[in-house]
């Protein structure tokens, strides 16, 4: 067996981000942070070929025949580029340390973190509220306010290697590990407890996503596990039957979640005002989805005929009845 793999990440567009040698015994989540360090603060799939790699995925398993080129997608859903709503700001600088400032109690007061975040620092997810850290060798460092995910000292020793990814919705934070396992803190009621679903979260999860409220998390078997307030899509045995298996991608809004099937089908569930109810359009989502946006309570689908299809609240979008004609094709983004 190789003792190092060598590989270059590259965008859609053809952009080299990040390159170089891996030892052949490590996990994907090697490479996953190449590229995080080329765009902090954003999250993407990787693919090699046609086959997702996810952060748990062995080096030594992939399949050098295919080359040595990854493929980056940058996600562009409406859980990862949600306009902050905190009243800090965290920057990352080029020597990976992090620089705070604004409100000091939603986290532009950063002292008491201080001295771990000079270095090694490859991505920053902001809440209202509160900070999440993900460093180079895979530890978590948090501060802001303590409810919101601020103090994640009840699961500080499943925070101090391997995390890959990490997410937030409003009050709550949810971190991938190497091993595809999910760590979950913060506001209890809002998805910062699963112990609900936690035999569901120890392996194989590829991808969360979070409303205001709740979360979803994607596994590897193209499965959905929910959890956080019902209402607001924590709950999603209404439609449990639809999310056993080939779900793709997951996409929250504050309220609700659509997600995409393999077959290009939508399936949606949380607040019915909020988008979670799709029944109105129930027969234009059952093929040819490629993307799906959220506003705030409402949702858009681009179909692979370049239409749209909407549902949810009307002065959020939902309605775009106005605009039916110019939406018939040719759409290629909505956000």
């Amino acid at each position: 067996m190789l003792a190092e793999i060598y590989f270059e990440l590259v965008e859609v567009s053809g952009n080299v981000i990040a390159k170089g040698a891996w030892s052949a015994t490590l996990r994907s989540n090697c490479v996953y942070q190449a590229a995080h360090l080329a765009k902090p603060g954003r999250r993407c799939r990787l693919l090699q070929g046609t086959w997702e790699i996810t952060p748990f995925t062995p080096l030594a398993a992939l399949d050098l025949s295919l080359g040595t080129c990854i493929q980056v997608v940058w996600l562009s859903s409406s859980s990862a580029d949600r306009h902050s709503l905190n009243t800090a700001v965290a920057a990352v600088k080029a020597d990976s340390s992090v620089v705070t400032w604004g409100d000091a109690r939603s986290g532009g007061d950063s002292s008491a973190v201080a001295a771990l975040l000079t270095e090694g620092v490859v991505q920053v997810f902001g809440i209202d509220g509160a900070f999440a850290a993900i460093k180079a060798n895979g530890s978590v460092v948090t501060w802001g306010i303590a409810g919101r995910g601020g103090d994640s000292s009840a699961v500080a020793a499943l925070l101090m290697e391997g995390v890959v990814q990490v997410f937030g919705n409003d009050s709550a934070f949810a971190a991938i590990k190497a091993n595809g396992g999910v760590v979950t803190w913060g506001d209890a009621g809002r998805g910062g407890d699963s112990s609900a679903v936690a035999a569901l979260l120890t392996e194989g999860v590829v991808q969360v996503c979070g409303s205001n409220n709740a979360f979803a998390a994607i596994k590897a078997n193209g499965s959905v596990v929910t959890w956080g307030i019902a209402d607001f899509g924590g709950d999603s045995s209404a439609v449990a039957p639809l999310l056993t298996e080939g779900v793709v991608q997951v996409f929250g809004n504050n309220n609700a979640f659509a997600a995409i099937k393999a077959n290009g089908s939508v399936v949606t569930w949380g607040d019915a005002c909020s988008g979670g109810d799709s029944s109105a359009v129930a027969a234009l989502l059952t093929e040819g989805v490629v993307q799906v946006c959220g506003s705030n309570n409402a949702f858009a689908a681009i179909k692979a005929n370049g239409s749209v299809v909407t549902w949810g609240n009307v002065d959020d979008g939902g309605n775009s009845s106005a605009v039916a004609a110019l939406l018939t094709e040719g759409v290629v983004q909505v956000c």
